[in-house]
């Protein structure tokens, strides 16, 4: 990236700084190569961020977590795309006819979300999320779910006869990836997002389903910075992840629903935050705290992690959009 490139891109993040975000780290790649990184704010409106700091990454957990194992598992044999929900957990009709790849493409007919967080928590949360009935979806309709990544969840435990959290920080910390993590210990090195229960949140994930189930889920949940989702890109790419077979047919695929088009697993542009750089052929995702990954077919690569809720929850989205998209588009139109 050259030097107009990089002050456009700092100024773009600066102008959010305070406003959108507390705090925002960026760092730009192709294949095996980091091209710019640069960290901005505060963690929490005070303490400078640094880079060891971690960000709530919210639903870019879909894409580094779940989708991952379910990759892993597809490699090793263990798992097929086309097996159904009813083969690995005891779940009633139509829910047990449900595929894997009807889960990680969001046609399902899954509700979107749930609010039974309000009335249980941990284990029992956890299972009648499980047993939640898909909605009449007969023409295998799109419908962004958080719940199809729960289940996916529990379909990687099974398999694995091993805990979620177990089996995936093990891969991150295999691929040296030491700031990745569920519940991270240290909550100091965490970057805030908003206010729980009168509190500001500082080291616990932000998302509701996967807060009331003890912090691990497979929608929401991970902690990370952009070295180490730098790091998981460039094994990503030289598939030391999933096999290329698995890699490319995953970020390749194009399922088309109506008006909206999807990869397995990963979002496919154009998104909101990523409307205009990049193609369909383009992959990655966006996470409601304000984290944002997208990768060209190239190899080259956009990470931008912020804690966009910290101000408000709802409200910031589209002018973080504004932000978000004026990045790629500074990154994607070289």
């Amino acid at each position: 990236m050259n030097k107009e490139d990089i002050e456009t891109l700092n100024s773009v993040i600066n102008s959010g700084l305070n406003k959108l975000y507390t705090g925002a780290s960026i760092l730009i790649g192709k294949k095996d190569k980091v091209l710019y990184r640069n960290f901005f704010g505060t963690k929490d409106g005070e303490e400078v961020l640094t880079e060891s700091d971690i960000f709530d990454l919210a639903s870019l957990t879909k894409i580094i977590a779940t989708t991952t194992g379910i990759m892993k598992l597809i490699d090793e044999n263990k798992i097929n795309l086309e097996d159904k929900i009813g083969k690995y957990i005891k779940v009633s009709s139509p829910k047990s006819k449900v595929t894997i790849f009807e889960l990680l493409t969001h046609t399902s007919g899954i509700p979107a979300y749930s609010q039974l967080w309000q009335k249980y928590s941990r284990d029992e949360l956890y299972d009648r999320i499980i047993n939640l009935q898909p909605q009449e979806n007969t023409n295998k309709c799109y419908e962004y779910s958080c719940l199809n990544f729960v289940a996916l969840m529990k379909i990687i435990e099974v398999v694995t006869q091993r805990s979620f959290k177990e089996y995936i920080e093990n891969i991150f910390t295999t691929l040296g990836m030491r700031n990745t993590c569920y519940k991270p210990k240290n909550k100091e090195k965490t970057v805030a997002t908003s206010i729980r229960d009168g509190k500001r949140i500082k080291g616990e994930v932000e998302d509701e389903i996967a807060y009331y189930m003890g912090g691990v889920s497979g929608n929401a949940g991970l902690f990370s910075n952009v070295d180490d989702l730098s790091i998981f890109v460039f094994n990503l790419l030289d598939y030391n992840i999933a096999s290329k077979e698995t890699f490319e047919f995953f970020t390749k695929a194009l399922i088309k629903r109506g008006e909206n088009i999807t990869h397995i697993g990963y979002m496919a542009p154009p998104v909101a935050g990523c409307q205009y750089a990049l193609d369909s052929s383009g992959f990655g995702h966006n996470g409601f705290t304000g984290t944002s990954l997208w990768v060209r077919t190239d190899g080259l690569f956009s990470i931008f992690l912020t804690n966009s809720v910290y101000y408000d929850r709802f409200l910031k989205k589209p002018e973080l959009n504004v932000i978000r998209n004026r990045i790629n588009n500074i990154v994607f139109s070289k």
